[in-house]
């Protein structure tokens, strides 16, 4: 029979396992994010510039109504 002492000794926590398991996944998620953003999108840019484009046409059309003359 073995003593108390190599049964804990022989007891391992698998949380520290799971957080580098997670910590890896979420490196691998965040460098396919900021890969995939910075890339070229059906010929027309990178999706940073094409949400950019996007909000600034909001703005200028939002504004434009704004300045309307009706009421």
């Amino acid at each position: 029979m073995k003593s108390p002492a190599t049964l804990k000794q022989l007891r391992r926590h698998p949380r520290g396992q799971a957080m580098v398991e997670y910590s890896f996944i979420n490196w691998i998620l965040v460098l396919a994010l900021v890969l995939m953003l910075s890339s070229d999108v059906f010929g027309r840019g990178n999706v940073i510039n094409l949400f950019l484009r996007a909000y600034q046409v909001y703005y200028d059309s939002f504004y434009m109504v704004l300045n309307l003359p009706f009421p």
